[in-house]
């Protein structure tokens, strides 16, 4: 399989796992992830949809990344927003629109698999090297700028967003905390093992 075509499927395989467990996370309802919770609170409060605002966020933070990096706006990035922001809608309102977690400890398994899908995802799309979500490259770039690792620029980005998500009532809960401080873990854990697959993959 030619290489360009297995990093296509990291990239799309990445997003749709992602998106599911973002989606995991909102359908909990212990408290979204500080993005996820930031982007619900401005669809309940101006409208739109979830995967709308996650679109428009994202354009946004192609900017903020392009001042901490000093370099061009990268805007192939904004394929990426606009696939993951209709993944989520896929999941909200289509794949899963009447889903209510009955108990809490069907809503925490629920948040769990989110969690967890969502560091799969992650470290699996940016494996393709190609269009990284601005929230990523927010990651990235502050790994860059501050001279820190990527599970604590991941969490610098999470603390950050969290902040805005209560400006704007986003649904915070213990779920949050749990999503903000295990994400970065998380991508940590998953990263160089996935990293290694794909490497291998290429030297076939």
């Amino acid at each position: 399989m030619n290489t360009n075509v297995k990093r296509g499927i990291s990239f799309i395989l990445g997003l749709f796992i992602l998106s599911l467990g973002i989606s995991f996370t909102i359908l909990s309802r212990l408290g979204a992830g500080a993005w996820d919770a930031l982007n619900v609170g401005l669809s309940n409060l101006v409208g739109f949809t979830v995967g709308t605002w996650v679109i428009i966020i994202g354009i946004i933070l192609i900017f903020i990344n392009a001042v901490l990096l000093k370099k061009k706006p990268e805007y192939i990035s904004i394929v990426t927003v606009i696939i993951i922001g209709y993944f989520i809608d896929f999941w909200l309102l289509i794949a899963f629109p009447n889903f209510y977690p009955a108990t809490f400890l069907w809503q925490l398994i629920v948040l769990l698999m989110g969690v967890i899908l969502m560091g799969i995802g992650i470290s699996t799309y940016l494996q393709a090297k190609f269009a990284i979500i601005p929230i990523d490259r927010l990651m990235m770039a502050l790994q860059f700028r501050l001279k820190v690792s990527l599970m604590v620029g991941k969490t610098i980005a999470e603390v950050s967003a969290l902040i805005f998500a209560f400006i704007f009532g986003g649904p915070i809960g213990i779920g949050t905390v749990i999503v903000t401080f295990s994400i970065g873990p998380m991508i940590q854990v998953f990263f160089p093992h996935l990293e290694k697959i794909v490497y291998g993959f290429e030297q076939d």
